[in-house]
């Protein structure tokens, strides 16, 4: 395990999937970790799990596609502790269809949750890790940003996320800021459930056809994307930026 003592961290999408077991292993590590999400119910779960284990974090409602409700978040960590050191762009959402059934809503919500929502958080999050000459920037792109059919939204935003973080990382590295992606290949997460549940499949069925394309033969979880996340937010990785980790058991999506 990597160290993340005394860090104060802020994870979105916090709430489950990826995000949980993200800020699960942060706070493990000693980080005081940022829940934030909009399912408030969700989330309080989730912080209640945490601080049965005894470990530091915090609940934060918030609409990250709102400007006004992200400077607010960060204006309170701000006021709390002065800093803030690791921040991971993780919240996501899907409105797959093929790009002829596809509509300007579904279209418009993925883009403004992927893309505006982690220009958004990093844009006041980098403010503070400018101040404190230190920051750890993790952005959750997808192997769909190589290309998936029913998800060009998806594709296209999770594409965008990789050349926003190698732009960051150019722009933010004189500040002693690292800007690094995480490119999930096939995870078992509530959102695969819901993949398979719009194939018609059952959810093992959708994995049986997933582990057959990959390499070491097994579906991912949450914990692989969280030892990644966990490697970028350290010390450890202070030489890595603009770089995007595949996390996928093979060489290929």
């Amino acid at each position: 395990m990597f160290s993340q003592e005394n860090q104060v961290a802020v994870v979105t999408g916090a709430s489950r999937g990826i995000g949980k077991e993200i800020s699960r292993r942060l706070a493990s590590e000693g980080a005081y970790v940022y829940l934030v999400d909009i399912n408030e119910e969700a989330l309080a779960e989730t912080r209640h799990e945490l601080l049965e284990k005894g470990f530091a974090a915090e609940m934060f409602k918030a609409d990250i596609t709102n400007e006004q409700e992200v400077e607010r978040l960060f204006s309170f960590i701000e006021g709390r502790h002065g800093r803030a050191d690791i921040l991971v762009n993780n919240a996501g959402i899907i409105r797959d269809n093929l790009l002829f059934k596809m509509n300007a809503d579904d279209w418009d919500s993925v883009m403004d949750v992927h893309l505006k929502g982690t220009f958004l958080c990093s844009k006041y999050a980098q403010k503070l890790m400018v101040q404190n000459k230190y920051g750890r920037i993790i952005n959750l792109s997808s192997v769909s940003a190589l290309g998936s059919r029913g998800q060009a939204n998806y594709a296209a935003a999770k594409a965008g996320i990789q050349g926003f973080t190698k732009t960051l990382a150019i722009e933010l590295g004189k500040y002693n800021i690292t800007v690094n992606a995480i490119a999930p290949g096939f995870i078992k997460t509530d959102m695969t459930k819901a993949v398979a549940e719009r194939l018609g499949i059952s959810f093992q069925e959708l994995i049986e056809s997933k582990v057959k394309q990959i390499p070491v033969n097994r579906a991912g979880t949450p914990e692989d994307i969280a030892q990644a996340a966990s490697f970028f937010a350290s010390p450890a990785s202070s030489f890595i930026s603009g770089q995007v980790l595949y996390v996928a058991g093979g060489p290929k999506a």
